[in-house]
């Protein structure tokens, strides 16, 4: 349903729909047009030039945003001995294995991330079609599938954001709050643009940043350029 409330509309107009942006000017229009009376959160979307349906083609990859989240980040460990003590010490508000994976099993998901010790995994995977569609199996290409699981934690709650390309060829990662302001956020939007970058397929042929818009929760998007992007990471 098209968002139409009055307040929307105003915030809309101040953005402006047709034009494209420079990335602090896109962000700063985001941070000015908010009207709600709660932190909002900042979403980058982007269109990439990608078939995700061949697993060459397939963009996934973790940032440590330089100004973290804005968000307390749960995290969930399975582990055993040591390294569940290891997971709690660094952080990590459940550490567990059989009961954790019970648990989860049995409904309860109060948790925004998961990290697993490889000799875990085998048992882990009984979770897939409970995890594997929230996006939260661990996995080793990002980082959660590790024995250095103090570091891991500490790395997501201090700001680590993961981005995973959908099967439509397109990326939503969330970059901070509304009230960092226009340059902490243009800070993080191009720690995690750098890395998309990073991560562009071989394979990949053609123009591979085909639109990026920034939003808020609530707010209308603004787009940016992605040309002016192309030239910064070459």
């Amino acid at each position: 349903m098209a968002k139409t409330g009055k307040k929307y509309l105003a915030a809309r107009e101040k953005v402006g729909e047709a034009d494209k942006f420079a990335v602090s000017e896109a962000l700063g229009k985001v941070v000015e047009a908010t009207y709600v009376k709660f932190d909002e959160t900042v979403d980058v979307a982007v269109r990439l030039g990608v078939d995700p349906k061949h697993a060459d083609q397939m963009v996934r990859g973790t940032v440590g945003l330089p100004h973290g989240r804005g968000k307390t980040v749960r995290v969930v460990v399975f582990a055993k001995g040591e390294k569940e003590k290891e997971a709690r010490d660094a952080g990590a508000e459940v550490a567990g294995s059989d009961d954790l994976i019970a648990k989860i099993a049995g409904g309860w998901m109060e948790f925004d991330c998961a990290i697993a010790t490889p000799d875990m995994m085998g048992a882990v995977s009984k979770l897939g079609k409970i995890l594997g569609p929230r996006g939260l199996m661990p996995n080793p290409k990002v980082g959660t599938v590790t024995f250095d699981v103090g570091k891991a934690v500490i790395d997501v709650k201090a700001g680590r954001v993961e981005f995973r390309v959908d099967k439509t060829g397109n990326l939503h990662v969330p970059i901070g709050k509304v009230s960092f302001g226009a340059d902490k956020l243009k800070d993080n939007f191009m720690a995690l643009m750098e890395m998309v970058v990073k991560a562009k397929p071989a394979t990949s042929k053609g123009t591979y940043l085909k639109t990026i818009a920034v939003s808020s929760t609530m707010g209308p998007s603004a787009k940016i350029d992605p040309v002016q992007l192309g030239s910064l990471f070459r």
